[in-house]
């Protein structure tokens, strides 16, 4: 491991301006960086540790929405009660990810800017634009199950890790960030994260310098929210395919409806496809199986993660006629 220097923040403007210094980066939980650190990945010369800032707390805000402090841990948010009540996609979403250890630790700011789990990205000996802009990609043409089938490119198509991302995707959140003059902006969580095109290695808008202090959730949306995670072991595993949805149906047609997919593109993948497929219709699955048809129409395997495309669509289905169900 490269050495480096470490400070420990003690106010948001203060761990702004250190972070400011060439090679500095921030470390909350550090359940991905010090995994990056340690393969030569990451090298950062300077460290600035963020993870005692008061910002943990979790906060009503007044037209009914929530606001989630970026160091709040995964396992504080999963298990508030406000969260458990009025979102509850996002606290199955917690659940659903890592371990209990891991969720124990990891930030709500922290788990928005892991990294991909792509194998090639994580071998230095790999071709990777992801690491090394201009390298090239090895997961196209090598194995790629569990590689994205919607929004990538020729130079990189790994998927997004984040279950907690997806479920707020749904729940249409927007990030609070604080630059290094002391502008403070909100990015909606879609505008957020950035897809690869041919600069796969920036992932998100973030600004030199800028920190994520929390993350609003807006009022809940009408309908049943869940969330379903299909992986290939029942704990401890990324999402093959990942869905969250919001539902809104009575007796009649379906009033309102959103739908965000983990796991098949290279950030959270909110599919207003499925969702203008769904509004309006009668829920059944002759609807739901429309809404995946949609929701996957540009779809492109790459040979070992074609059956994503059929999975994904599969897995839309069986949560909406659940939370129809459960309406």
């Amino acid at each position: 491991m490269k050495p480096f220097t470490y400070e420990r923040a003690r106010e948001a403007p203060a761990a702004v301006a250190a972070v400011s210094k060439d090679g500095a980066k921030f470390i909350s939980g550090g359940t991905n960086l010090l995994d990056l650190m340690k393969l030569g990945i990451e090298r950062p010369s300077h460290l600035v540790d963020i993870s005692r800032l008061p910002l943990r707390e979790i906060e009503e805000l007044p037209d009914g929405g929530l606001r989630i402090g970026a160091q709040a841990t995964n396992s504080d948010v999963a298990a508030d009660a406000r969260v458990r009540t009025r979102y509850p996609v996002l606290s199955q979403a917690l659940v659903s990810g890592a371990s209990g250890q891991l969720r124990n630790k990891a930030s709500t700011g922290g788990n928005l800017l892991q990294r991909t789990r792509c194998p090639y990205f994580y071998d230095t000996a790999a071709d990777c634009n992801k690491r090394c802009p201009g390298s090239g990609c090895s997961a196209i043409g090598g194995f790629n199950r569990m590689h994205a089938v919607l929004g990538t490119s020729d130079s990189c198509i790994a998927a997004h890790p984040s279950d907690m991302a997806v479920a707020m995707t749904a729940l249409a959140a927007e990030i609070e960030l604080l630059g290094p003059d002391a502008s403070v902006r909100r990015v909606g969580i879609t505008d957020f994260y950035r897809l690869p095109g041919d600069t796969p290695h920036i992932e998100t808008v973030l600004r030199p310098a800028e920190m994520i202090t929390g993350v609003v959730l807006p009022p809940p949306p009408p309908g049943r929210q869940l969330y379903r995670k299909v992986r290939d072991r029942a704990s401890y595993e990324f999402a093959l395919v990942a869905v969250a949805v919001v539902l809104s149906a009575g007796e009649g047609p379906i009033d309102a409806a959103r739908v965000a997919f983990g796991g098949v593109a290279p950030r959270p993948w909110r599919s207003v496809e499925a969702e203008a497929a769904l509004r309006g219709r009668p829920a059944t699955m002759a609807t739901y199986r429309a809404a995946a048809e949609a929701a996957m129409r540009d779809a492109v395997g790459r040979g070992h993660n074609d059956f994503k495309i059929d999975l994904a669509g599969r897995t839309l289905c069986r949560t909406l006629a659940q939370a129809a169900r459960s309406g």
